[in-house]
């Protein structure tokens, strides 16, 4: 792994960890990951394999991705406070954010420097992934999908809870 990987997905993970402390939803919340998650693809996503199964395996890491960033926006509290929405990701949420980045990260590490390269040929081979291209957009599009679907499943709970509170407390607190 390079550096900017380690440190791309260092800062994802602190993503997280900054939100075990109560704080207020605002754009940053929002934006900050969603910015480290368009750099990645920008990065990483040069283009989308289409032959033999590889479209089936990107599927399924991005359905992977979509899962845990639900249950990552659902396993969120949001509270309404002095006028303000906060948010704090719960032990939950913290574990299914560190589990996807965690088994993407130890995929990398395992396939580079723990011998796995030739279990994962074999595997692609016998089930017919035609390109190294197919797995790194398969966990790119597993990460941007957790990130994006965490985001919005959020977003949209806050907008509910927003609602339900009272129509002056904002969606999104340009304030903080």
């Amino acid at each position: 792994m390079t550096t900017t990987e380690w440190i791309t997905d260092i800062v994802l993970v602190l993503v997280v960890f900054r939100q075990l402390r109560e704080g207020r939803l605002d754009r940053k919340t929002f934006l900050i990951p969603l910015g480290i998650v368009a750099f990645v693809a920008y990065s990483y996503l040069d283009s989308v394999p289409t032959a033999g199964n590889d479209l089936v395996l990107i599927a399924a890491l991005t359905a992977v991705g979509a899962a845990l960033g639900v249950a990552g926006g659902v396993y969120t509290r949001i509270r309404a406070l002095d006028g303000h929405l906060m948010i704090k990701a719960g032990a939950v949420s913290a574990i299914l954010w560190v589990l996807g980045m965690g088994a993407r990260m130890g995929f990398q590490v395992w396939v580079e420097h723990g011998g796995g390269a030739d279990d994962v040929a074999r595997f692609s081979v016998a089930h017919h992934i035609t390109s190294d291209q197919a797995w790194v957009t398969a966990f790119v599009m597993m990460a941007v999908t957790e990130v994006v679907t965490r985001v919005a499943t959020i977003y949209l709970r806050s907008r509910a809870r927003a609602g339900a509170v009272s129509p002056a407390v904002p969606v999104l607190d340009g304030t903080a």
